[in-house]
């Protein structure tokens, strides 16, 4: 098992997975239009290109046996302010997706250990994320100490709604 952060020119390798891991990840929370339109939103090559370049975003994949069977995104120095105005930085991550036939391996514990260190190294205090609050993932995130903060329902055109809880863990 590695993790490689990802280049440019591994966008089309994210996009592939996606495809092959959505299905099984939403197909029982999204209808199949809605997740065709989800997938062709976030992972044209266009969308991870923006995501990569001006949204600050990045991406790593898990290689097993010269396989790339997961990736992850995220981002640094998301700046907010506390009640008592003390600054603080938070990671936030934007995507954690393995294959169904490799998940049960620990490659998502990875992948968060991993983000979770580089958020460290960048004086960052909070990791968060959002999850749909009917995706049992929720409870991997709750194992792993990550609190639900608060409820959030985002547009994302078409007439379709994510709708999410945000999660959060002090780091």
């Amino acid at each position: 098992m590695n993790i490689v952060e990802a280049s440019r020119t591994q966008l089309p390798i994210i996009a592939e997975l996606a495809y092959k891991i959505w299905p099984s990840a939403y197909g029982e929370i999204l209808s199949k239009e809605q997740l065709t339109y989800m997938l062709e939103k976030f992972y044209n090559l266009e969308a991870l290109t923006e995501q990569l370049e001006k949204r600050n975003h990045i991406f790593l994949l898990i290689e097993e046996d010269n396989k790339f069977v997961g990736f992850a995104s995220y981002e640094l120095n998301i700046s907010d302010k506390n009640l008592d105005q003390v600054q603080i930085k938070k990671a936030k991550i934007h995507k954690i997706y393995i294959l169904p036939s490799t998940q049960g391996k620990g490659y998502g514990v990875q992948f968060l250990n991993e983000i979770e260190n580089r958020a460290n190294e960048a004086n960052n205090n909070v990791l968060f994320l959002n999850v749909n609050r009917f995706n049992k993932a929720q409870h991997f995130y709750k194992k792993l100490g990550f609190e639900i903060a608060y409820e959030e329902d985002i547009e994302i055109g078409n007439g379709y709604l994510m709708e999410d809880f945000v999660m959060e863990k002090t780091i």
